[in-house]
This record gives structure tokens, C-alpha cells and sequence, in this order.
């Protein structure tokens, strides 16, 4: 009962092998406990810092001797003396284009935070000052003026979470009703598998393309955000197979005595549906779900860059195309950010997963 109460949270977790240890209650096993729970993976933290400041460093000599060579052959000794100091004295104008150091792309982490700072003063700004225009528009039935001057780091990540959750959402809404359909036919799992097999592996270039070909046609009239249609649609499509899948392999795996209950019990189709098929099949779903949201977020990179919608991926292209000193950092501040988000995301499903799935071992 200790134990459990000690794993209420996780800084209760963090603390009980340490308080264990002042209380002298197996002290080498709680020692072990904190070197490999949080001593090593600091270490391993450290290692990659090192790893990353070496290869930083080497790879700023290599591309700053190759830029002096290169002064001294088309230029002559003056020349080449001239960019060695300039780039070692740190001029932005001639500094090597390589990988950033961790430093460096610390600071373009804090660059792009007050960047997003000055975007939300420019947007209090534009706000307070058509406000009074704003309501009269609203009064007389328009719609209001709205800021559209360039959307900062953060709102680029909150376009790309929008695109992705819309995509995840479309993609459950396709493929949970369908998966259930095809489990629960011998027939239609038959006929319908080698589409699945074949449409599956498809790229998500492909999909976006397939995509924009019906959306420019079929909204040729609309005045609804194209781009933000079509990146969450071709996400939706890239990644809903899993779930589909899952759906299907979970229904056709129901017991086959809850089946048999169904039946002597006279249980119409849908309530057959909600009452036996789906809870059984719950933790196949959410396992479905949860690899569906994973592949939506990695090819939405991608589909954002091709669709040219204001998110994370048009944001790496922006800076991959800028080429400006610090846009290595920036894109390595943004992949990160990417990985986390990812990770979170994961984690949340896990969650989820784990609360909708069956616990055959809780005990009181």
C-alpha cells in the first residue's frame, strides 16, 4: 500500500527511492534504483551535448579552412587573411553554413521566442487599432478585418497541430465504421484486402497530389482555406490504414462465446455492434489510433512543405531556402520541437490506450 501511494505522482516516484535511502530501507537497491533511472540517462544527455559540440566544431574548421583556401586560390594571400579574420571574429557575413553548435541553436531557440513576442505586440496593435472598424463591420453583417502579416514560430505550430489533429480525427472517422464493416464479413475481408495491401504503402507525395487534383476542382468556388484542406485530408489518408487495419483484425477477433451470447440473446445488429463487438475490440482500436497519430505527424511535415500551408514544414523549407546564419539553428530548434511534440502526442495515446483497455491484473 506504501508503495502505491508512493507512485501517486511522478516527483513521489522521483523522491521514494531517495527517501528510502534516509530512511535505510534497502539502500543498494535504491542506489541502483537512481543511477540507472536518472544518473545514466543524465549522462547519456551529457554524451550527446559532447558529441554534438565535437562534431560542431570540427565541421566549423573543415568548412572555414575550405573557405580560406578557397579567398587565397581566386583571391591571393591578402584576401584569404581578411576571411580568416572575419570568420573568426564572428561576422555573420562569412561565417561557415554548417551544423550549429548547441549554443548556437539555444539562441535561435530564444530568437524565435521574442520574435513570436513581437508578432503578438504587432497583433495587439492591429487589433486596438481597428477595433471601432471591426464593429461596425460586425454590426452591419461583415466580416471583421483580421491581422495577416506573417505567422510567428509558435503559430506555426499551432497550424501544424490543428492540420494534424484534423487529419487524425478524419482518419478515425474513416476508418473505425469501415474496419468494423470488413471485420465483421469473411466476405468483404476477403475481397477488400489486397485495396488495403496496395494502398497502404502509398507515399504521402502521392496522396497530396491525388488530394489537390479533386479539392482545386471541387472548391473552385469556395473561398474556404485550400491549403489547410488539403494538407489534413492527404494526412487523413497517409495514416488512417493502421486504424482500419487494427479495426478489423480487433472485430473479427471477438470471442467467439460473447458472439454466441449475441446470439441466443437475440441481439439486433447495432446493438450487437456496441454492446459486444466494440468493447472487445477497444485496445485493438486504440492501438490503431495511437500509430495512426504517430504516422500523421511524420508525414505531415511533408505534406505542409508541399502544400504550402503556414506550418512546421513550410516553416524548415523557409529557413532551409533562406540560408541565413542562424537558419541551421533554427531548423534544428524546429526538429526538435517536431520530436517533442511527437513524443507528447504519443505518450497522450498511451494514456488513453491504457484506460480503455482491459486490466485483468487490478487488484484492490
Amino acid at each position: 500500500m506504501k508503495d502505491k501511494i508512493l507512485q501517486i505522482t511522478g516527483i513521489q516516484a522521483f523522491l521514494a527511492p531517495w527517501v528510502k535511502i534516509f530512511q535505510g530501507e534497502e539502500v543498494k537497491k535504491n542506489i541502483d534504483t537512481i543511477v540507472k533511472s536518472y544518473v545514466f540517462p543524465f549522462l547519456s544527455i551529457l554524451l550527446f551535448l559532447l558529441v554534438w559540440q565535437v562534431s560542431a566544431n570540427y565541421l566549423f574548421n573543415k568548412e572555414a579552412t575550405a573557405k580560406i583556401e578557397k579567398a587565397k586560390l581566386e583571391q591571393g594571400e591578402a584576401a584569404a587573411i581578411e576571411m580568416q579574420n572575419c570568420i573568426y571574429a564572428g561576422d555573420v557575413s562569412c561565417q561557415p553554413n554548417t551544423l550549429p553548435s548547441p549554443v548556437k541553436v539555444w539562441n535561435a531557440y530564444l530568437s524565435l521566442l521574442a520574435d513570436h513576442n513581437i508578432i503578438l505586440d504587432k497583433k495587439d496593435a492591429f487589433a486596438a487599432k481597428v477595433a471601432k472598424t471591426n464593429e461596425k463591420r460586425v454590426a452591419a453583417g461583415k466580416d471583421p478585418i483580421t491581422y495577416t502579416g506573417r505567422p510567428s514560430f509558435v503559430d506555426q505550430i499551432g497550424t501544424s497541430l490543428k492540420t494534424v489533429f484534423a487529419g487524425f480525427f478524419l482518419a478515425a472517422f474513416i476508418a473505425i465504421p469501415l474496419g468494423i464493416l470488413i471485420g465483421l464479413s469473411t466476405t468483404l475481408r476477403t475481397s477488400f484486402n489486397w485495396l488495403i495491401q496496395i494502398l497502404k504503402p502509398v507515399s504521402p507525395v502521392v496522396w497530396l497530389l491525388l488530394v489537390f487534383m479533386i479539392i482545386k476542382t471541387v472548391m473552385s468556388d469556395s473561398d474556404m482555406d485550400k491549403s489547410f484542406m488539403i494538407s489534413f485530408i492527404s494526412v487523413g489518408l497517409c495514416s488512417m490504414w493502421a486504424t482500419l487495419v487494427n479495426t478489423s483484425m480487433g472485430v473479427s477477433s471477438v470471442d467467439k462465446d460473447f458472439v454466441n451470447v449475441a446470439k441466443v440473446l437475440k441481439l439486433s445488429i447495432g446493438q450487437n455492434i456496441f454492446k459486444v463487438v466494440l468493447p472487445s475490440s477497444l485496445p485493438m482500436i486504440f492501438t490503431g489510433l495511437r500509430i495512426t497519430l504517430s504516422v500523421a505527424w511524420m508525414v505531415l511535415i511533408a505534406i505542409e512543405l508541399l502544400a504550402q500551408s503556414p506550418g512546421l514544414g513550410s516553416f524548415v523549407w523557409e529557413e532551409f531556402q533562406n540560408g541565413a546564419n542562424d537558419s541551421n539553428a533554427k531548423i534544428i530548434v524546429a526538429m526538435f520541437v517536431i520530436g517533442m511534440i511527437g513524443f507528447l502526442l504519443d505518450r497522450i495515446m498511451m494514456v488513453i490506450q491504457n484506460m480503455m483497455s482491459f486490466n485483468k491484473n487490478e487488484t484492490a
